[in-house]
């Protein structure tokens, strides 16, 4: 294992305040795949201008984290992935650190230990090199392309837990995951841009939706529905409370939570985009 043997895959999403602070410490022999989500050609030019190595493809439209993902890992040629958010910080010499660990290690999913201002994703508390874990987060995590026979995130998920559900399905096959002790540090909430009112109302929506299927898929509808249902009936009363009340954006938390689960009770795809509904 080289470093050669990875290509970085990085999707953004309105994440031009992020992407060079991220672009700029990844070792330069390394191949970089960018997955531009929001249409931006004037980022596309401006990241294959000032970076080497590096390939920014627009998609035709906003198609969510998983989809994106995926379609830079089929571009790519090498046995490794390593994917970043835009948002994320991996200096050169952590990503030699990383290799170096991982060269003779068995493993279909890795991850370094993401630090972020308020919280570190550390399950490692032995602080032994590498770990086997049943899920690492998505900020930051390597992909043995060999392990997957093609098949990487689930595409009915736009946004989170699709990287929990890839975990449990490698577990289930029976092979590893690892947590690395290596930082890395992530901004956390700024891959594109920052907050706003129309992004929270995304999270939320996609927050209550994604749970309900991911529980549906490895599982039952009834259970999902049971596992789900205080979610949802305490977003409806919450959700009353703050539209009395007047607290915009909690009425808006609210009502995108309950939103997203009658969806997902409904059977519906995962179909809201931010900046593209009206609601």
């Amino acid at each position: 294992m080289l470093s050669s043997d990875f290509t970085f895959i990085i999707t953004t999403f309105r994440s031009g305040s992020v992407i060079d602070d991220c672009l700029k410490d990844l070792p330069k022999q390394t191949r970089k795949i960018v997955i531009e989500n929001s249409g931006d050609v004037d980022l596309k030019k401006k990241i294959e201008k000032n970076y080497s190595n590096t390939e920014c493809v627009i998609m035709t439209e906003n198609f969510g984290y998983g989809k994106a993902n995926n379609f830079g890992i089929l571009k790519s040629t090498t046995d490794y992935i390593f994917i970043i958010n835009p948002d994320t910080k991996l200096k050169n010499e952590s990503f030699e650190k990383i290799v170096s660990i991982l060269k003779d290690k068995d493993f279909a999913i890795a991850a370094p230990q993401i630090v972020e201002k308020d919280k570190v994703y550390k399950q490692n508390k032995d602080n032994v090199e590498v770990k086997k874990v049943d899920h690492v987060p998505g900020m930051a995590m390597i992909l043995n392309k060999k392990k997957f026979k093609g098949e990487y995130f689930d595409e009915n998920f736009f946004l989170y837990l699709e990287e929990i559900d890839l975990c449990k399905r490698i577990i289930d096959q029976g092979d590893n995951i690892l947590e690395i002790n290596v930082e890395v540090n992530h901004l956390g909430n700024q891959s594109h841009g920052g907050y706003d009112l129309e992004m929270e109302k995304s999270r939320n929506w996609h927050w209550m939706w994604s749970n309900f299927y991911y529980y549906k898929k490895h599982n039952n509808y009834f259970y999902s529905f049971l596992k789900t249902l205080p979610n949802f009936i305490s977003s409806g009363f919450k959700f009353t409370y703050y539209y009395i009340f007047n607290n915009e954006k909690k009425k808006w938390q609210y009502k995108m939570r309950f939103l997203g689960l009658l969806n997902s009770y409904m059977l519906k795809k995962s179909f809201y985009r931010p900046y593209n509904n009206k609601n």
